[in-house]
């Protein structure tokens, strides 16, 4: 439905302002505090357009002040939420909405796309690149590393980029979006190549430790680390199960060795 003749065009804000408050949402996290956790960095990444949208000093302030209020989530999935808000503000300016609604609207979506942020980013993506990053160490050295760690930035940003536009295009449609991502399933196959990974890891350590000091140094490292895989599997804490089995690797291989220099 096309606007009467003459009629004023809802507000919107400029390409390059929507760059900004996506610049500036990289940082959210730059001002946590405990009383309103990421409330800061989201107030500072959507002020820009808040500036565009609202001209008059009183209803920036206004609306600056409800982006002030408590915020967490996940620090990828927010870009999405970021977007969403600038979505309902332009209706908000239009009169089209109760200003309430951009509040609502973070209020809603925060926690969710929280729990689907750390199940996808900080418990599938992030584990399976540290993991393919140990092996490139160990197999090509450190420029393994860095092409590693360009390589996870890329996909980061893009979804980054992918979400904040879907949050803005679509509002309260960016979770049928997200849906569509189908996140949950991927992560449970990057949970499954990754530990397959530190297999690979695991076995190019015993295969240098039986090249560089005999086949017993080998055998030990591999009973270490089929010690600790036994252990976590009975549901044994990470950390200190790996920390157990470096340091009976560590000894056992010291007294083979010692074993092997009193010979």
């Amino acid at each position: 439905m096309r606007a009467p003749a003459g009629a004023t065009p809802p507000p919107r804000v400029p390409p390059g302002t929507l760059r900004r408050v996506f610049w500036r949402c990289l940082f959210l996290q730059a001002a946590w505090n405990r009383r309103g956790m990421q409330n800061l960095g989201f107030a500072y990444a959507i002020e820009p357009a808040l500036r565009a949208l609202h001209p008059d000093p009183a209803r920036r302030e206004e609306a600056l002040g409800r982006h002030l209020q408590f915020f967490n989530c996940h620090p990828y999935m927010a870009a999405a939420i970021v977007g969403g808000a600038i979505h309902h503000e332009e209706k908000v300016a239009a009169g089209v909405e109760p200003p309430s609604q951009p509040l609502l609207y973070k209020q809603t979506l925060q926690g969710p796309f929280a729990a689907v942020g750390d199940g996808f980013f900080w418990t599938a993506l992030r584990p399976f690149f540290g993991a393919l990053a140990a092996v490139g160490a160990l197999l090509f050295g450190w420029a393994a590393i860095v092409a590693i760690l360009i390589f996870y930035n890329a996909i980061h940003l893009a979804l980054r980029i992918r979400l904040f536009r879907a949050g803005y295009e679509k509002g309260d449609a960016v979770v049928a979006e997200i849906a569509r991502l189908g996140l949950p399933v991927a992560a449970d196959r990057l949970r499954g190549a990754g530990a397959a990974l530190c297999g690979v890891a695991a076995a190019v350590i015993v295969a240098r430790s039986a090249a560089l000091a005999g086949l017993a140094a080998g055998a030990l490292a591999a009973v270490a680390a089929a010690l600790g895989y036994a252990a976590l599997a009975r549901g044994a804490r990470l950390l200190p199960t790996a920390y157990a089995a470096a340091l009976f690797g560590a000894a056992a291989a010291a007294v083979v060795g010692s074993f092997h220099g009193s010979r």
